[in-house]
């Protein structure tokens, strides 16, 4: 793609608004040059219609279980948590099909497009056939995520998943897992399947499921076969009270203090949910320098419980934000209900703002969200400078959410006050793949998606 020149009436630079952007993308849709305090827009510059963000990172992503929102809001028992949510889970992950799967994945990432996010980490456990068989191409249904990535124009960090135990004290995976099987050596071999294929948007980690997932004999292989390489490495953790009980039965020790000690997790890591903490797991976490992935719209969807923000904060762990199961597919949503469910709980306003160094909850969290995510994906530049990948989203200030807000409470208003991002445009490697919140080709993928749910779930 030729030189680019563009310039913002406003833009978020270095975690404030700053008048008078001035943005040069290169041409391999990197930004070359971000200049604030440019009153007026030069000689051959594009005027986007309204202030720019930079896009966002979804850190944590299930992309095949966008086939599953919104059918598990019935009780067909006396109880309903998040293991039972699990089980009528598995009955999309057992039937989607790789053409499948890269269409619900498709419609996924236009979908996250539109909520402001322009990367996605995939969290990728299903490596086999829908009755656990080996497929051809060991790496299908990767190719597959990484072609619905392509098709959408969204960026994409696939993290194959290390799944071999149903539980602490159980050896194998129970039948209607046998599609997540894997082993140390499948995960490498994915890991540089994906790097191999040099996609430009795409590149990849690792992912361990969890401690109750996967023996600490195989997390240790793995982790040996990686070495030093520098590519992120994804956990979930402390998710649910029974996880933590679990634990302590099978170890003596609660999940993150476990982890902490025996696998000396570095800035490499991703701790996924970290829900359930104690004041001493937040300050080895911090220590070691993991990073921590909230994905609070699942999180309130299954009942998992509430995180400790202000000790996550307070501990200056980098805090990313990923959409997970899909109920929800925007970021001001989740860090709507990141802020939302402190205040329920500690019946408090402005949980995650502070008086003396950042007075806006939305800007604090932003600009929290902002620098983890790309660390969650493995991008070492990210946000509106020199080098990053020229993401960016245009707001809509004439959009009625929006109408009348000082231009300093833009952030907030996005937040806290409207239902639904007002995006002008979403930019993605220098390229516009929504304007008007539109995808050039979200007629079709729809349409393909429509008729996937249709097969997956004919007869209810």
């Amino acid at each position: 793609m030729p030189e680019s020149l563009l310039w913002a009436p406003r833009a978020w630079i270095d975690g404030r608004w700053e008048p008078g952007a001035l943005l040069r993308i290169d041409a391999s849709g990197h930004w070359a040059e971000v200049q604030a305090g440019v009153a007026t827009p030069p000689p051959g510059a594009r005027v986007l219609p309204g202030p720019a963000l930079p896009g966002l990172v979804d850190a944590h992503s299930h992309a095949f279980q966008r086939a599953f929102a919104g059918l598990s809001e019935r009780r067909d028992a006396d109880s309903d948590d998040f293991w039972s949510w699990r089980d009528r889970m598995y009955r999309v992950a057992q039937r989607i099909s790789v053409a499948q799967m890269q269409a619900v994945a498709a419609h996924l990432y236009v979908e996250l497009l539109r909520g402001g996010y322009t990367q996605v980490c995939e969290f990728h456990y299903l490596h086999h056939g829908p009755q656990g068989q080996p497929l051809q191409d060991r790496a299908a249904l990767c190719h597959a995520l990484a072609a619905a990535a392509s098709q959408s124009g969204i960026g994409l960090t696939v993290l194959p998943v290390l799944y071999e135990r149903a539980g602490f004290a159980q050896p194998a995976l129970r039948g209607d897992q046998r599609r997540f099987a894997s082993t140390p050596a499948l995960v490498h071999g994915l890991l540089r399947d994906v790097q191999a294929l040099r996609q430009p948007r795409v590149n990849a980690g690792v992912a361990i499921h969890s401690l109750r997932g996967a023996r600490p004999s195989a997390i240790t292989e793995l982790l040996w076969q990686l070495g030093d390489e520098d590519v992120p490495v994804h956990i979930h953790v402390a998710e649910q009270t029974q996880e933590v009980t679990d634990c302590i039965a099978a170890t003596g020790r609660r999940p993150i203090d476990w982890l902490c000690r025996e696998l000396a997790p570095d800035a490499r890591w991703q701790l996924v949910h970290a829900t359930h903490t104690t004041p001493a797991e937040i300050a080895a976490v911090a220590s070691c320098g993991a990073g921590v992935v909230l994905c609070p719209g699942t999180e309130g969807n299954l009942g998992d419980g509430l995180c400790d923000l202000p000790g996550w904060l307070q501990a200056g762990v980098p805090l990313a934000i990923g959409s997970d199961s899909h109920v929800t597919r925007n970021w001001p949503e989740e860090l709507r209900w990141l802020e939302y469910g402190q205040r329920l709980q500690l019946r408090q306003r402005n949980v995650a703002a502070s008086a003396r160094s950042e007075p806006s909850t939305a800007a604090r969290l932003w600009n929290a969200a902002l620098p983890a995510g790309a660390r969650a994906a493995g991008l070492r530049h990210w946000g509106l400078m020199a080098g990053a990948r020229a993401d960016l989203l245009v707001l809509d200030t004439g959009s009625p959410a929006l109408a009348g807000l000082p231009a300093t409470h833009l952030l907030d208003g996005l937040v806290f006050a409207a239902a639904e991002p007002p995006w002008q445009e979403v930019i993605v490697a220098g390229e516009v793949v929504l304007r008007d919140g539109r995808h050039a080709a979200q007629d079709a993928i729809t349409q393909r998606f429509r008729e996937v749910m249709d097969s997956l779930w004919a007869g209810g």
